[in-house]
C-alpha cells in the first residue's frame, strides 16, 4: 500500500504550494507519486469545484453533500487504486476541510458531519495530515487579486472558527496531524513536511 498523505491549511495558507513542492521531491526521490486535490481529480469533483468558483449560493448543508459526494467519487476513481499500486498520494485537501468548513465554520452539527463523512469514507484516513497554520488576516491579504472561490467571500470571523476547528482537531490526534507555522519561509516549511513524511516513506519500502 502507498502512503496517502493529507495537506490542510486555511484560505491563503500556501497548501497548494507546499503540496505541489511534496508531490515534486516524491518524484525527485524515486517515489511514485499522485497529487490530487478536493474537490477535484474526477469530472464529478471538477463539477463541483466549478460551483465554487462561481460564487453560487449554497446552502452548509447543501455543501456537505456536495462535497462528500465529490470525496466518495475521488476515492473510488482515484485515492484507492493509486494506493493499492503502492503510490504515495498527495491529497490538497480532505475530510478535514468539511469538519472545519462546513462544521467549525458554518456552524452544523459536528456529529451530522462526522455522520456524512463516514459513511462516503467507511472511516477511510489518511496516514498523516499536514496543517499550514495562518492567521486569516495574513491568509486572506495573501489571497487578494487572486481567484478566489465562495469561502473567501466570508468574513474574518468564519476563518478564525475554521483555524480553531483546525488546530482543535489537531490537538485531539497530535501523533497523526503535523501542525507547521505557514508563515516561514517556503523551502523551512517543505523541508519540515519531508522529515515528517519521509520516515513513512520508508516504512512501507
Amino acid at each position: 500500500m502507498g502512503v496517502f498523505i493529507v495537506l490542510e491549511g486555511g484560505d491563503g495558507s500556501g497548501k497548494t504550494t507546499q503540496a505541489k513542492a511534496l508531490y515534486r521531491r516524491l518524484l525527485f526521490r524515486g517515489y511514485p507519486a499522485l497529487l490530487t486535490q478536493e474537490p477535484g481529480g474526477t469530472v464529478l469533483g471538477e463539477r463541483v469545484r466549478r460551483i465554487i468558483k462561481g460564487h453560487t449560493a449554497v446552502t452548509p448543508l447543501a455543501w456537505l453533500f456536495l462535497f462528500s459526494a465529490a470525496r466518495a467519487q475521488l476515492l473510488k476513481e482515484v485515492i484507492h487504486p493509486a494506493l493499492e499500486q503502492g503510490v504515495a498520494v498527495v491529497c490538497d485537501r480532505y475530510t478535514p476541510s468539511t469538519i472545519a468548513y462546513q462544521g467549525y465554520g458554518h456552524g452544523l452539527e459536528l456529529a451530522t458531519v462526522r455522520q456524512v463523512i463516514d459513511a462516503t469514507t467507511n472511516g477511510f484516513e489518511s496516514d498523516i495530515v499536514v496543517f499550514l497554520d495562518s492567521s486569516p488576516d495574513v491568509g486572506l491579504t495573501r489571497k487578494k487579486g487572486q481567484n478566489g472561490d465562495r469561502f473567501d467571500s466570508e468574513d474574518t470571523e468564519f476563518h478564525n472558527r475554521v483555524r480553531h476547528g483546525y488546530l482543535d482537531l489537531a490537538s485531539k490526534d497530535s501523533h497523526r496531524w503535523m501542525v507547521v507555522d505557514a508563515g516561514l519561509p517556503i523551502e523551512q516549511v517543505a523541508d519540515q513536511i519531508w522529515e515528517r513524511v519521509a520516515p513513512l516513506l520508508a516504512s512501507e519500502r
